[in-house]
């Protein structure tokens, strides 16, 4: 079980941490928090209603990590459009479709770093100077925890220019003095965590 995750009996999954891990993971997902930004009730807006119906961003973030964690839906960068008029269509798609879904979208990713905070807070508590200890997740935390997973190896590539997954056989081949290295190892690491919480839950 240690460094990888095993499924439990009637479905969720469970991995040993040792604190050092756990400091590291619940560092990660508070960075990602402060990446997203606060939701709209963080603001101080006193109207559920009104929140639910307001308006997204219409452009792209700014910063590289949020563009790969919020992507256009209608255009692809690898690929030219095939005329002027075509890529103003997909900008103007793209800007609607975002303000339709990013606040939703961020609202999920925000649950789920909370969720593994949440959850690695209250193993700490319960395993504070007993070495490693065993991290249980009921299905719906699984589930949870992999998509926070997924984001955080998302901002980690895309800090490290990370642009396909053949990229990484370079990653190993990097020199222990090279400043990316501890980057590297935590996105390897989160890697595999994430593939073997996959495999936990797969039918």
């Amino acid at each position: 079980m240690p460094g990888h995750f095993e499924p439990l009996p009637g479905g969720g999954a469970a991995v040993a941490l040792d604190d050092v891990e756990i400091s590291i993971i619940r560092s990660l997902a508070v960075q990602l928090l402060e990446l997203i930004g606060p939701g709209p009730a963080d603001g101080g807006s006193a109207d559920p209603l009104a929140e639910l119906f307001a308006d997204g961003p219409s452009e792209p973030p700014s910063d590289p990590v949020l563009r790969r964690l919020f992507p256009d839906a209608y255009s692809d960068p690898e690929e030219a459009p095939a005329s002027p008029q075509k890529a103003e269509e997909q900008r103007a798609h793209s800007a609607e479709f975002r303000r339709y879904t990013e606040n939703d979208l961020r609202a999920g990713k925000r649950d789920n770093a909370l969720a593994v905070i949440r959850s690695l807070d209250e193993l700490a508590s319960a395993s504070a100077g007993e070495g490693a200890a065993v991290l249980r997740l009921s299905p719906q935390e699984s589930r949870r925890w992999l998509g926070a997973l997924n984001d955080l190896r998302l901002a980690i590539g895309s800090r490290l220019e990370i642009s396909e997954e053949d990229d990484t056989d370079d990653l190993f081949r990097l020199p222990d003095e090279d400043p990316r290295k501890p980057m590297v190892m935590a996105y390897l690491w989160l890697g595999g965590l994430q593939e073997t919480l996959v495999s936990t839950l797969m039918p």
